[in-house]
């Protein structure tokens, strides 16, 4: 059948959610029920909804599937290709297929090949429904680093049907993936051949801060810090917002937190007077400034005999989760009041045309590609203009003009993919990047800019206000009762 076959299946599932939505709207041949239509559709929504959830989660397991035997048949097919470039022509025709980017792409086809050879209660459960695709993510990206007896060991914990579990807690389908993601990563740090020491002093090398353009001209400025900084620095803010909210305050508990981090980075602290120097591990205090008394107040777990350094067990920070017990110690012991140390029982315990003069590609020319294709014209492709190379797409020695109609500008990476695979650039115009033909002979057509006229200025319309969306009312007797509990046991 081959082919014919899977246009078949595809055909029938297409005429089942046309069904589908005819019984969302209440359009089916019978109602849900007969006695009470009303709330007879608003049940049956929910059992669409539930059978939805197997669905999608089935159909995703059949694409991990199908992305990993299409990499194994092009390898194949072509033993001789360099394996480098065999993956980049393989995740870039998947990519294409799904419409996503690059990277994207190798990340799916990456947990798909995970998810296939040595996380097979994982795939199980994703084709069988009883979990979503971001749970099997999740899976897979906590084992991604653990040996095949620590993954084996990972997924039996959480998916396989022998280990023991309580009666009344929630199926690992059941939890939101976010906190499958928690749960497992937990497990991992536990759990984890290599020390934790080890393990988060590569990670520390990789610290960094990124930058990534909102709509409406916004943006999104994020750091990758270690835990305790992160933490302490969030909790800090949230400190800091809630000691300036008051009667007289308009802005909500979120905006003032925004302007107190602005603050903080573009004026070296959040007051005139800021002492870079005076701080401690909790992200401190300032040396002047009406601020100078909040401290963020966190907490950290930690196993008795980690705290004394006789043993490697992670300790658990608050809001994070695992941590190095060395950090733990620091936190606990060099002087930073703004962690409150939580001891476990041992026994039980948590981008012009100038022709063929020149090879050269002139600044203008660049500029030009630049508001031509605003970004790599590969599809799925977001990097940004400034990091992409002027690209021939018909080859200078053999004839192509320099010029705009002529060029590209892919970014490294597709780049590379042009020339060490078979993926081709189509012609472009002055006003149109190039597409793209595959290796496997399927077009894909570029995304081009989209340009709208400016609008003619109008009337000012009036400022308007919106309410605050948060409001502090204090702690909680609960709160009090743990601060007054802590507070006994440090001292």
């Amino acid at each position: 059948m081959g082919r014919e076959a899977v246009v078949k299946a595809f055909a029938d599932i297409k005429a089942a959610l046309a069904v589908l939505n005819a019984e969302v709207d209440g359009y089916g041949s019978e109602p849900f029920s007969a006695a009470d239509p009303l709330a007879g559709l608003a049940d049956g929504n929910l059992d669409i909804l539930a059978g939805a959830k197997e669905a999608e989660a089935g159909l995703a397991g059949l694409k991990a599937r199908a992305a990993v035997k299409y990499a194994d048949t092009v390898q194949a097919l072509a033993p001789d290709m360099p394996v480098q470039a065999q993956e980049m022509a393989v995740a870039a025709e998947i990519g294409s297929v799904l419409a996503i980017g690059l990277r994207a792409a190798s990340a799916f086809l990456a947990a798909s090949h995970a998810m296939d050879t040595t996380l097979p209660l994982t795939l199980s459960a994703l084709q069988a429904g009883s979990i979503s695709w971001q749970h099997a993510l999740a899976m897979a990206d906590e084992a991604a680093t653990l040996d095949p007896a620590g993954a084996a060991a990972l997924e039996a914990h959480f998916l396989d049907p022998e280990t023991p579990r309580p009666a009344t807690a929630a199926a690992i389908g059941d939890i939101p993936a976010h906190r499958l993601r928690h749960k497992a990563r937990t497990w991992r740090e536990r759990h984890h051949a290599e020390s934790i020491e080890k393990r988060h002093a590569k990670a520390a090398a990789d610290r960094r801060v990124e930058y990534r353009p909102d709509q409406d001209g916004m943006a999104w400025l994020s750091a990758c810090l270690p835990a305790d900084q992160a933490m302490a620095g969030w909790n800090r803010l949230n400190a800091l917002a809630r000691a300036a909210q008051g009667p007289d305050e308009p802005r909500t508990l979120t905006q003032i937190r925004a302007d107190t981090f602005a603050e903080a980075i573009l004026t070296s602290g959040t007051s005139p007077n800021f002492n870079a120097g005076n701080s401690d591990a909790a992200g401190a205090e300032t040396a002047a400034g009406p601020s100078s008394s909040v401290r963020a107040q966190v907490l950290v777990t930690v196993p008795v005999f980690a705290l004394m350094g006789l043993t490697d067990e992670p300790a658990m920070l608050d809001g994070f989760g695992p941590i190095a017990p060395s950090m733990a110690r620091k936190l606990v012991a060099d002087g930073a009041d703004s962690f409150h140390r939580v001891l476990v029982d041992p026994r039980d315990g948590a981008p012009l045309e100038i022709g063929r003069t020149s090879y050269r590609v002139t600044k203008a020319m660049r500029n030009w590609l630049r508001m031509r294709d605003g970004k790599c014209p590969f599809p799925g492709c977001n990097n940004p203009s400034l990091d992409n190379e002027a690209d021939h797409l018909l080859a200078w020695h053999h004839g192509g003009t320099t010029g705009i109609s002529n060029l590209g500008q892919p970014c490294p990476k597709h780049h590379k993919l042009r020339h060490s695979t078979g993926w081709t650039p189509t012609p472009a115009t002055k006003n149109e990047p190039p597409g793209w033909i595959s290796p496997s002979g399927r077009r894909y057509k570029s995304e081009h800019q989209d340009w709208e006229p400016p609008h003619w200025p109008g009337a000012p319309r009036p400022a308007t206000g919106d309410p605050p969306d948060f409001f502090y009312l204090g702690r909680s007797p609960g709160e009090d009762g743990i601060e007054r509990f802590l507070h006994a046991r440090a001292n």
